[in-house]
């Protein structure tokens, strides 16, 4: 197979004109094309009147040598790479102990899926509800201001993901191609085949409740078992160790592999597992509140005379500032033609996110607005990494009060933010957060850099995409859980740096951020766990 890329075909282009495109690029007759696959198609808005869409494409052609030899200087045409998944490992006919993993969001769901792919019959313990179960919950939450705290956005099947916009792409490096693991494991589970080419992939929150317990049920099918409901209080330890791990109820649960795929939120096992002197470290991550603006003014901004093609979908963005205050102002997790939810885990507090269905057709474009913070803004350090939970806890209790102290989030209309006046009406923005907004004044909100930041980056936005910084857009606050606080910090094979058999993971182990990361690092992880498993003692 020879890899092409950079082959560019106008958006409106017939199916026929791909097949021809390949063959003149490689310059043989479309006879000589034997078969291809679309690797990856994407497109380029910076010249939205001039948009085309850039494809990636697998070929095989029944002279490959000689185009390869006759286009050996043009560095768009190359043998294309190996991307087959292959196991690492099999677990042996007895096995002394069976691995644990802790949490079940998307780092949880593939270490658990390729342990059990592989023989090793894995354990899930987690202190959620099944997906179903869970989004009752959660729609209580958004719906009647009950809080369920073992129940919601960020705890239980499927993890925070599943209430998101569902993307499927990162900027992780992938020498393996795991990712593409992920996606074909997604694509199995009843993921449109799309995913697999199109750039930035996503699937939307009702397609992966579905997905998710199709992943389920393959673990349980191949000897897993998935326990809901088990909250893990501690790890029992001996000389450095882990024998097995402490649950709610009482129980432990001995096993000498555990997979800590805990999620960022998971605060009060970050806690416990710092009073056992597990290695952990404070880390970078970013603060801020949710824009909203009307998703036509983003499609005509970013897709010109193409806004509303069905193939290109609702457009996205992606925007950074670099502040005079030395502060980055950037835009975190975009949901084209999505909305607003209420994203907290505790009593008391306001936490933001973003979610999309797979439509994407809901009448707003939001986004994380965030501004970064490092370890010495909230007083982290070795001895106090848990330092960042409080600072957000702070942040989120502060929104609790200004929506009103019943769930409703304090919101702001961006040109009564830009002039540093309170709101008292809506402009022409109808925010979606669920249950609802509070106008008010955000500027007390965040700490005084991350406003300072904000009121900076706003207008620079709106002159790379016009009208983002339009009067009537809405700010809703506060966005506090972007990334986790803190590291559990690894070794090169993959255990904390303290205790052996114990495997931090995903986000809240901060080795992850988004569905594909997090996905990608359960299957690293799960290889460890399993070549551990078969080594000689």
């Amino acid at each position: 197979m020879l890899r092409l890329t950079e082959l560019r075909l106008p958006v409106d282009h017939p199916p026929e004109a791909l097949p021809a495109a390949i063959a003149r690029k490689l310059g043989v007759a479309p006879t000589e094309i034997a078969d291809f696959t679309v690797f990856k198609r994407g497109y380029d808005a910076r010249k939205p009147e001039r948009l085309s869409f850039i494809y990636t494409v697998d070929v095989a052609v029944n002279s490959e040598a000689a185009v390869l030899k006759r286009l050996a200087n043009d560095r768009h045409v190359a043998p294309a790479p190996d991307t087959a998944y292959r196991f690492v490992a099999q677990a042996p006919a007895t096995l002394k102990s069976r691995p644990v993993v802790v949490g079940f969001g998307p780092c949880g769901i593939f270490a658990a899926l390729l342990l059990a792919q592989m023989g090793f019959k894995p354990i899930v313990l987690e202190r959620g509800k099944a997906v179903r179960e869970r989004t009752q919950d959660t729609w209580g939450l958004w719906r009647r201001h009950v809080l369920n705290p073992e129940s919601n956005v960020q705890f239980g099947e499927g993890g925070a993901g599943t209430f998101s916009d569902g993307k499927l792409y990162s900027q992780i490096k992938d020498p393996r191609f795991l990712g593409r693991k992920v996606m074909a494991e997604f694509v199995k589970a009843g993921a449109p085949e799309e995913i697999l080419y199109v750039s930035k992939p996503h699937i939307g929150t009702f397609r992966l409740v579905s997905m998710v317990e199709k992943l389920r049920a393959e673990i349980v099918e191949l000897g897993g078992e998935v326990r809901f409901q088990q909250r893990v209080t501690g790890l029992d330890l001996r000389d450095g160790r882990v024998c097995g791990v402490q649950l709610a109820g009482g129980e432990t649960l001995a096993t000498d592999h555990v997979v800590l795929a805990l999620g960022h939120s998971a605060r009060d096992t970050f806690e416990s597992l710092f009073a056992q002197g597990v290695f952990m470290e404070p880390k970078p991550f970013s603060v801020g509140f949710r824009i909203e603006h009307p998703q036509s003014l983003i499609d005509q901004a970013r897709l010109g005379p193409h806004a509303g093609n069905p193939l290109l979908g609702a457009a996205d963005y992606k925007l950074v500032h670099h502040a005079t205050n030395g502060r980055a102002v950037y835009s975190f997790c975009m949901c084209p033609g999505g909305t607003v939810v209420a994203a907290t885990s505790e009593p008391n507090r306001v936490v933001t996110n973003g979610m999309s269905q797979y439509s994407r057709n809901e009448r707003n474009a939001n986004a994380g607005i965030v501004v970064n913070v490092d370890p010495a803004d909230y007083g982290g350090s070795l001895a106090n990494p848990l330092a960042g939970i409080a600072f957000q806890r702070e942040l989120e209790s502060r929104a609790f009060e200004l929506g009103g102290g019943n769930y409703d989030a304090p919101a702001q209309l961006v040109g009564d933010f830009l002039a540093g006046r309170a709101s008292t009406a809506l402009g022409a923005v109808e925010p979606s957060y669920k249950p609802g907004v509070k106008l008010t004044d955000l500027a007390t909100a965040l700490p005084p850099y991350a406003i300072e930041a904000m009121r900076e980056a706003l207008p620079a936005f709106g002159r790379q995409i016009r009208g983002f910084d339009m009067a009537d857009a809405v700010l809703t606050g506060v966005e506090t859980r972007t990334s986790s606080p803190l590291r559990i910090t690894r070794g090169e094979d993959f255990q904390s740096l303290n205790v052996r058999g114990l495997y931090p993971a995903g986000e809240g182990a901060g080795y992850a951020g988004g569905i594909l990361s997090a996905g990608v690092d359960g299957i690293r992880v799960a290889e460890a766990v399993a070549q551990d498993l078969v080594r000689p003692v």
